[in-house]
């Protein structure tokens, strides 16, 4: 539009019902714009809450193991790291030793390194086993990053969703017994009756 006085700008934006927004103040002249500043407002808004949706917080977990741990308590604990791991967060994985279990630090080292091998496919050894006065340390980094696995989440809500819309009030056993009713519906339950009664 040009270099314009400002009596003539106000009158412009009056005229198309828009609002008369400075963009560059210290241009010489400043620079102002024609627009609808309440939506403007509303956009920016809009596109902010959709960065934080999209942001990634990096959280540290915490898993602790006793040295002599019972082999189930082993595989539920595995299962958390694993689960940690999946939803893209370090896992710190700390071993507690007790009494005399200090003097076999080597016990919670194997702990460590056997953890460490069976979520391999999942997460890396960020931080190797090291010795913390009555504790033993290791960090686990996950192989996929927070935004990617925030993504397949969301992903995978949004099947559950469709899914739910597409049979509604229904669930998967509701399913399967109407198809067993559907199958047992062919075959004719009178047939024999009418036999009997002509013999």
């Amino acid at each position: 539009m040009g270099i314009v006085p400002l009596a003539k700008a106000l009158e412009l934006a009056q005229e198309y019902d828009l609002d008369l927004v400075e963009v560059a103040a210290n241009a010489r002249p400043p620079v102002c714009k024609l627009m609808d500043y309440g939506k403007f407002k509303y956009e920016s808004a809009m596109k902010a809450r959709e960065a934080r949706k999209n942001q990634a917080h990096t959280v540290i977990k915490e898993m602790k193991l006793r040295p002599k741990i019972d082999p189930h308590d082993y595989d539920t604990k595995k299962g958390h790291v694993v689960r940690f791991l999946k939803q893209g967060d370090k896992v710190k994985i700390t071993i507690m030793f007790r009494g005399r279990e200090q003097s076999r630090p080597e016990l919670g080292y194997r702990l460590l390194q056997r953890l460490a091998e069976d979520v391999q496919d999942l997460g890396f050894v960020e931080s190797n086993p090291k010795q913390d006065g009555r504790n033993m340390i290791m960090v686990l980094g996950p192989h996929k990053k927070k935004t990617e696995a925030m993504a397949e989440a969301r992903q995978a809500q949004e099947a559950r969703k469709a899914e739910a819309k597409a049979h509604p009030g229904r669930s998967q056993n509701a399913a399967d017994a109407d198809a067993d009713v559907d199958v047992d519906a062919d075959v004719p339950t009178e047939a024999p009756a009418e036999e009997h009664a002509e013999a």
